[in-house]
């Protein structure tokens, strides 16, 4: 099959590219490198990788018209600085609106990779501000109430695919992590821990997907299984956020109980967790996250050895 990746040097994407090219398919990726690295892509020949912004529609549709894909994987995000809503929405709008539209024209489907933050920041706050003291796993029809700037231009882009018509899937997913992620508490406590630094660890909980989980399902959605729609990539557990540092701890110090952190209570935009219910995709595609957290990120930890951990990233607002 000839797929068409965007944001294929990134996290996820350049994943998605080393599972589809192992099963043969031919594969196109498009990056813009402001998140992504060349490094993460997989020289092989039945491969091309093109430096190109997918919100410069000219450039991207003559991509698109080369490449001729029968799928669009969109992995393409801007979440780097969350003051950047010019950027965010370069990408994540417009790019998005690209995207779909050159998928329409080629009569291809699209996956689509969208954040749990769509249900906002904290979704278990009611409007006097009161925080419900029950947090139920979310489903995929709790009500949209982006917050910040990415969550906002994510949710938009995902409403103009569903206008289009387009056959596709998109998943909402619960935190991500794995090797090559550099967004998140992961790669932020090794980075710190590694130069001798103190992290700061708030009092909240999250639910966390190894990255090969995702492309388990990922690659059932590419092969024509469950039927296109919105799904939830979550296990419906969560852990604490000093419990996930004392995970990184172990796996660079070889031991357990590393608590030596700068503890800090949740603000008051922020949820005491984000559960997204999995019980549709389970029951969908027969799929369940089964890599166990101390393994993931122990496979991590051991990635961030053998490469140069840069600038790392949130993906929370800023608010003025």
């Amino acid at each position: 099959m000839r797929i068409l990746i965007t944001g294929a040097a990134g996290f996820i994407g350049s994943h998605l590219a080393d599972r589809l090219l192992a099963e043969g398919h031919e594969v196109t990726g498009v990056d813009n490198f402001e998140t992504g690295s060349p490094a993460n892509w997989p020289v092989q020949d039945e491969s091309w990788l093109y430096d190109a912004s997918i919100s410069d529609r000219e450039t991207f549709y003559r991509l698109a018209n080369v490449c001729e894909p029968e799928l669009v994987i969109h992995c393409a995000a801007s979440y780097k600085d969350p003051l950047k809503w010019h950027r965010d929405t370069d990408t994540n709008v417009i790019g998005t609106i690209n995207t779909v539209l050159a998928a329409q024209h080629h009569g291809a489907r699209l996956i689509y990779f969208q954040t749990a933050l769509c249900y906002g920041n904290n979704p278990y706050q009611s409007k006097s501000g009161r925080t419900s003291t029950v947090m139920l796993p979310l489903s995929t029809h709790a009500p949209l109430n982006p917050e910040s700037s990415y969550a906002i231009s994510k949710t938009a882009g995902e409403q103009y695919i569903r206008l289009s018509g387009v056959p596709f899937y998109s998943f909402r997913l619960a935190n991500i992590y794995g090797p090559r992620n550099l967004s998140g508490p992961i790669p932020a406590f090794y980075k710190h821990l590694t130069a001798g630094k103190l992290p700061t660890v708030v009092g909240s909980r999250r639910d966390f997907v190894y990255i090969t989980d995702l492309v388990d399902l990922v690659m059932q959605s590419v092969n024509g299984e469950g039927e296109p729609g919105i799904y939830h990539v979550s296990t419906g557990r969560d852990h604490a956020i000093i419990d996930l540092f004392d995970q990184v701890a172990a796996a660079v110090t070889g031991k357990h109980g590393y608590k030596v952190a700068i503890r800090q209570p949740r603000g008051p935009d922020d949820a005491p967790t984000i559960l997204l219910d999995p019980s549709l995709t389970e029951q969908t595609f027969g799929w369940k996250a089964t890599t166990p957290l101390t393994e993931g990120i122990a496979k991590a930890v051991d990635w961030y050895r053998d490469n140069p951990v840069g600038e790392t990233y949130t993906h929370l607002a800023v608010k003025g």
